[in-house]
């Protein structure tokens, strides 16, 4: 992002992403979404295994995501697909059927991706301007 002369970056007004950037995103939400059923199904299946298996998947999905995108953003919306699939799975039926057994491994699912969720999105690059004159370039 380059800035007019006019200050800082952050002082510049917010811009709509464009149309591939925003496809990008619903596409990292979705394929969070998608992880997460995938890791709680995993998850019980195959203990431990499968709960390393299905939390290092979203650890990769959430810094991919953000590697890809080049912006916290693109771990941002995978982790929110993330989260609010597994909090939809936790919630039992009126009929009492559940996704989610009360054993340890699955509070460390729940627990554990939302710390990793927090851990890639602060990791993943953020907006840095470019230039001779900056800082943080050098």
């Amino acid at each position: 992002m380059k800035t007019d002369g006019g200050g800082s970056m952050l002082a510049q007004p917010l811009q709509r992403p464009s149309a591939g950037r925003a496809a990008a995103l619903l596409g990292l939400f979705v394929l969070g979404a998608v992880v997460a059923l995938a890791g709680s199904l995993v998850q019980a299946g195959w203990f431990p295994g499968g709960l390393l298996l299905a939390l290092v998947g979203a650890a990769g999905l959430f810094l991919g995501g953000a590697r890809a995108t080049n912006s916290r953003g693109g771990a941002v919306a995978p982790a929110v697909g993330w989260t609010v699939t597994v909090i939809l799975l936790t919630a039992s039926r009126p009929e009492g059927d559940f996704l989610f057994g009360a054993g340890g491994g699955s509070y460390v699912f729940l627990l554990g991706g939302m710390a990793l969720a927090v851990i890639c999105a602060t990791l993943g690059g953020g907006r840095q301007p470019g230039g001779d004159g900056v800082r943080l370039g050098k």
